[in-house]
């Protein structure tokens, strides 16, 4: 499977352009549940939304690095991992969350506050993790990656948005009720459709390669799970905190990954199919956890 790392997916400029536009609506979506309330809230009393940071930005990628240490994939797909890992949480958590029984005014802020934080954390944990494991050094060492256009690249796709869906609820709270949940399923179906026509687009590759992936994304989503529960175990936090931080951790934005893939490392085939297959497995997993968690009511 070395030439994994040679392969580019066909995916055009163009197509780059729509997929950024469909995820700003998606996070413009999100957004519309979100008043600064929310926020203050959570600075009175920090503890939950500081272990969902602490368990996406520091204690997932650090699993990541020692799951590549220990099953030593193929770099471009290592590299694709410690992105995914490096991403802020991902778009249908909130909904998850809800279905899980979790506390979804959590998991929204923590949304909010982690796409804040993938501005600086984002490609900070790439270029630390990626540089500190030897076989991914050489792909960053051949990659201009700018923190800065990369910082920009976040900001126009996740930030914008979420400040005009938190300042439209503000001003306008009736209207954004009124189109929150259109917006909500009219954004994911969008949003599924175009990765559905971009897997088509490369679905022979996708076949050839996938079973590279498969075990390896599997692993990393069920420590990215783990990883998040027993953060907030530690934390000593409830039951309730506990479903939004675990699905929170586990759920990542791989569409920002694959944004990132193809605007700064050329859509190289390894990163590029973890990204799309993250994007699959965590809804699949995501929702089994939902279905089994709500079973029986969390206790806050």
């Amino acid at each position: 499977m070395s030439d994994i790392d040679a392969i580019r997916l066909n995916f055009s400029p163009e197509s780059l352009m729509l997929l950024n536009a469909i995820l700003a609506i998606v996070m413009f979506s999100i957004a519309l549940d979100l008043r600064p309330s929310d926020f203050r809230a959570l600075v009175r009393t920090p503890k939950a939304l500081l272990t969902g940071m602490v368990s996406q930005f520091v204690v997932l990628p650090a699993l990541t690095f020692a799951m590549l240490l220990a099953t030593n994939p193929q770099p471009s797909i290592a590299l694709g991992l410690i992105l995914v890992a490096a991403c802020p949480g991902g778009n249908i958590s909130n909904f998850i969350t809800h279905r899980a029984g979790g506390n979804s005014a959590l998991s929204v802020s923590m949304t909010g506050v982690a796409t804040l934080a993938a501005i600086i954390m984002t490609p900070f944990n790439v270029a630390f993790w990626g540089n500190l494991y030897e076989p991914t050094r050489a792909i960053l060492r051949q990659t201009t990656l700018d923190p800065v256009s990369i910082a920009i690249t976040v900001f126009f796709m996740l930030l914008l948005p979420l400040m005009l869906g938190v300042l439209l609820n503000v001003r306008l709270p009736d209207f954004a009720a009124r189109i929150r949940k259109t917006m909500q399923r009219i954004s994911m179906a969008i949003f599924v459709s175009f990765i559905v026509l971009a897997l088509a687009a490369n679905w022979a590759f996708f076949l050839s390669y996938a079973g590279a992936v498969a075990g390896l994304v599997i692993l990393h989503n069920a420590l990215a799970l783990s990883g998040g529960y027993l953060s907030a175990r530690l934390a000593g936090l409830s039951e309730y905190d506990r479903r939004a931080i675990t699905i929170e951790t586990g759920i990542q934005n791989s569409g920002l990954g694959l944004v990132l893939i193809f605007a700064f490392f050329g859509g190289l085939g390894g990163m590029a199919v973890a990204a799309a297959f993250w994007g699959v497995w965590h809804a699949i997993s995501g929702l089994a956890l939902a279905a089994l968690w709500s079973r029986r009511e969390a206790r806050r």
